[in-house]
């Protein structure tokens, strides 16, 4: 049985990476989008892609915090559950 558990949290670690390099890339390239936008319908300056990077920078790290937060979390909890179980049963 302790296989499965080692595959499945082997799982569990490789979609927490891709929701996080997805966390990081969609900001930006929303951010990178509306900028286009802007310049090729609104008739704004190339500088408005600047602010944009900076604001899809921004919100990618904002993206990478939460998501290190979730996993913290996780990760203190199950050591939390560890440290009751083991004081239960000594």
């Amino acid at each position: 049985m302790k296989k499965w558990t080692g595959i499945s949290e082997m799982m569990r670690n490789i979609t927490l990476l891709g929701q996080l390099g997805i966390s990081l890339v969609a900001p930006l390239l929303l951010c990178l989008a509306l900028c286009w936008w802007l310049y090729a319908h609104v008739g704004l300056g190339g500088w408005v892609y600047i602010p944009g990077f900076f604001f899809g920078l921004g919100g990618s790290g904002m993206s990478a915090y939460k998501v290190f937060m979730t996993v913290t979390g996780r990760q203190e909890k199950k050591e939390e559950k560890a440290k009751i179980s083991f004081n239960s049963h000594h």
